[in-house]
């Protein structure tokens, strides 16, 4: 009886614990003002882009993808919808709405009512000046869990328009040969998965001059 009762407090802590644990983000989470690359799992190509403007359309700055993994214009920073709604290393939820702004030129993922150049479905821009933009630059993630976890393909969907993230294979000519066309498309399907690939992960309340580089 004696082993019994000293047994019973340790076993309630265990219980406890892991029920705080399983509340907890998991390691695996993509965190806010995180710079990372992100793969069409459909197409395995990267969301890129880059100082070349569209020739039609709304004339802004082209979003594509690249098969290279290695290219430095296919980073991509994960920020709130708003300064000070994401927290540096706070796991992004499942349903959060997020901006994505491209590190090299500072502009925002962006959709509007344009067609796209070669598909005919809605354009996908990068907008902004230095990651301020406009509402259209807002983007829900869509995941199945609580978190927007690493090793999960996800589907970012266009909070003005309701369109998807998408990438259906079309590809560019001059100046840009062999990048394929970034669009929205209204419907979800096997087109509009993302996963997270290369890149600086902040970890929650980690110093800043620290990072798991991947």
């Amino acid at each position: 009886m004696r082993g019994g009762r000293h047994l019973l407090p340790l076993l309630l802590l265990a219980v406890l614990r892991g029920l705080c644990h399983g509340r907890e983000p998991a390691p695996g989470a993509v965190t806010c003002g995180s710079v990372l690359k992100l793969l069409n799992t459909r197409h395995s190509v990267r969301l890129h882009s880059h100082e070349v403007k569209y020739g039609s359309g709304s004339g802004q700055q082209s979003v594509t993808g690249v098969e290279a993994s290695d290219d430095a214009n296919s980073y991509w920073r994960i920020r709130g919808k708003s300064d000070g709604s994401c927290q540096r290393g706070t796991p992004v939820k499942c349903g959060q709405a997020i901006r994505l702004t491209h590190v090299n030129t500072g502009k925002n993922l962006h959709t509007h009512h344009f067609p796209s150049p070669l598909s005919n479905n809605q354009e996908v821009s990068a907008f902004g000046d230095d990651g301020e933009g406009d509402d259209l630059d807002i983007w829900i993630v869509q995941c199945s869990g609580t978190y927007w976890e690493r090793e999960d393909a996800v589907r970012f969907k266009h909070v003005g328009t309701e369109v998807f993230l998408s990438i259906t294979g079309e590809q560019y000519g001059h100046p840009i040969r062999g990048q394929r066309e970034v669009h929205g498309m209204p419907a979800a399907n096997h087109h509009n998965y993302w996963k997270a690939m290369e890149g600086v992960f902040i970890k929650p309340s980690m110093d800043p001059a620290k990072h798991d580089e991947l």
